[in-house]
């Protein structure tokens, strides 16, 4: 286990956090077994926590569109292009299991073009990753690649706006030093039948 603080900035402790900050921590310390230490961490500002997770629920969370997986994927390949030590730890453990595929968030993570991955999902992360890092470069030919390709006009909107939070993220994370869970790095490694 690391001994390094998982934030530069002060970390509450559960009894800290306010009521409904409190259950949802709890909620997700009874699903995964742990804390993911961004919700200690973004706990410092409450209202920025429920603003965040408000955002990040609506867009990862939601039903139809995009898989799950494919969310995952967004997060993974825009986090590594933002170097963004925490979230591609903790959405490449994410995306395995969601995926079923120990082998996907490596590949994604250290270059999505190589990835086992076809050409829809490939042309996908070439726009993500373009919100993420050049977003004044996006013209109709990028809608054009992801329509022929056949996304629809809301998954085009959750493409993006799932690479634009997720490099608020990245951002913030980065800048407050935060550390991915040692428990991330093992999750979804083993193939299930």
């Amino acid at each position: 286990m690391s001994a390094k603080p998982i934030s530069r900035f002060p970390v509450p402790t559960l009894a800290e956090l306010p009521a409904d900050i409190r259950a949802r921590v709890e909620t997700v310390q009874e699903k995964s077994g742990f804390v993911p230490n961004v919700f200690l961490a973004m706990a410092y500002r409450p209202d920025e926590f429920r603003a965040f997770f408000a955002y990040h629920d609506a867009l990862m969370e939601k039903p139809g569109g995009l898989t799950k997986a494919q969310r995952e994927m967004i997060v993974v390949a825009t986090s590594a292009a933002n170097q963004c030590h925490y979230c591609v730890v903790a959405h490449g453990a994410i995306l395995r299991i969601r995926d079923k595929n120990p082998l996907i968030a490596d590949q994604v993570a250290i270059n999505y073009r190589k990835a086992d991955l076809d050409a829809r999902d490939k042309a996908m992360l070439d726009f993500a990753v373009k919100v993420a890092m050049t977003p004044w470069l996006i013209g109709d030919a990028d809608y054009d690649a992801l329509t022929k390709h056949g996304f629809s006009r809301d998954e085009q909107w959750d493409i993006a706006a799932i690479a634009a939070l997720f490099a608020l993220s990245n951002r913030m994370a980065n800048a407050t030093d935060m550390r991915p869970n040692d428990e991330f790095y093992a999750m979804g490694r083993e193939r299930r039948g």
